[in-house]
């Protein structure tokens, strides 16, 4: 079998690693609780003992094993790294190839809600029109995918990856799109502008100007003082991503408690939700991150997508290729549609969506499969 070879996969985990899970939550030993009624310390206590009670005696992680099972999955050698994707074609002629990128904590299947809709438009109220065959690659060192065993994987390499791998899949057209990290890397994209790279859909646009003006209108100065909020009181995680991601994963290993707290932490500060993230995305949701990421021991590999691209910024490259962009009102910063234009020559789509935040495929998954629908309907053909 040749490295280039694409692989089936499934993904399984023995009913032994379950009950070691819910035995060492059973075992967690509690810090003393915060001195404070609300998030400002992190992760509230009586919310995180709530969660790991459900996740020990209410969670059912087969129901997530096996809707992840029930779509074509593989696994493929590039770089000298196993990448693990989702690929779903459209049982409509002429559909066009979607490669989708998640960000962290996240993996393939964040965008399994999307994956119907998109790829059979009209079993889902739609027009086979706008039917898309699917790709969901899953980041080195998340999930599914290989750990990177040496440095180097940074956004631009992980790019080049993706396009060869929409090369052994035989597209030579398609379009590419992505939130968080999964945008940094379809921005990366759109810079190396790969062949058959037709344009690309951004949740998250990396637009902040190279040097902020001395003069904002309301929308720049909502979105710099987002900055500040991002960087500064909502960074710690990041932060230690980005400087010791080793030592974060020593402290995550060995506690699936502690593995919950860390994502759980993020989703509240980035959600659309009414007050605790499981408002915006559900408890069932949350836990399927948390558990995959528990499960294949992920939690060091995939923080090292921050140290790998410590020097990043939120000012990405300047894209002349077709860029649809999508802006939800609770992500952090909100980029204000001045900046957006600025970024982006070829701008052909723009919306700011009523409901949602940093997590679009997973908070609103309907919104997000209108506006790739929408956003990259004039690229067909």
């Amino acid at each position: 079998m040749s490295e280039t070879d694409l692989r089936p996969f499934r993904l399984h985990v023995a009913d032994a690693e379950v009950d070691d899970l819910h035995q060492r939550l059973a075992r967690t030993r509690w810090p003393d609780p915060e001195t404070v009624d609300d998030w400002s310390q992190g992760v509230r206590t009586q919310d995180l003992r709530a969660l790991a009670a459900y996740w020990q005696d209410g969670y059912d992680w087969c129901r997530f094993e096996s809707a992840l099972n029930a779509l074509p999955q593989l696994v493929t050698s590039i770089d000298g790294l196993d990448v693990h994707a989702v690929h779903v074609r459209s049982p409509h002629p002429g559909a066009l190839p979607l490669l989708m990128t998640h960000g962290w904590p996240g993996s393939s299947a964040d965008f399994l809600a999307l994956v119907g809709p998109l790829t059979d438009p009209v079993a889902h109220g739609g027009d086979a029109r706008d039917a898309f065959d699917v790709v969901i690659p899953t980041l080195p060192g998340f999930g599914c995918s290989g750990k990177p065993t040496a440095t180097g994987w940074d956004v631009a390499r992980t790019a080049r990856a993706w396009a060869e791998l929409m090369r052994r899949l035989g597209y030579g057209s398609w379009v590419a799109h992505g939130g968080d990290w999964g945008a940094a890397v379809t921005t990366a994209l759109g810079a190396q502008r790969p062949d058959g790279l037709l344009g690309v859909h951004l949740s998250t646009p990396y637009a902040v100007p190279a040097e902020i003006p001395a003069t904002l209108s309301a929308e720049e100065r909502r979105a710099v003082e987002g900055l500040a909020r991002y960087a500064g009181p909502l960074g710690g995680s990041n932060h230690l991503q980005g400087t010791r991601p080793q030592t974060v994963g020593f402290a995550l290993a060995d506690s699936p408690v502690g593995q919950a707290a860390w994502i759980y932490e993020k989703y509240q500060s980035k959600t659309d939700n009414a007050g605790r993230a499981e408002d915006a995305l559900g408890l069932d949701t949350m836990l399927d991150t948390i558990s995959l990421s528990w499960f294949t021991g992920s939690a060091a590999s995939s923080a090292r997508v921050y140290w790998e691209n410590s020097t990043a910024t939120m000012a990405g490259p300047r894209l002349s290729l077709p860029v649809a962009v999508t802006v939800f009102p609770r992500d952090l910063p909100r980029m204000p549609r001045s900046w957006v234009e600025a970024a982006y020559s070829d701008l052909v789509h723009f919306r700011e969506a009523e409901h949602g935040g940093h997590f679009a495929a997973l908070e609103q998954p309907a919104i997000l499969v209108d506006e790739l629908r929408t956003g990259l309907r004039g690229l067909r053909g």
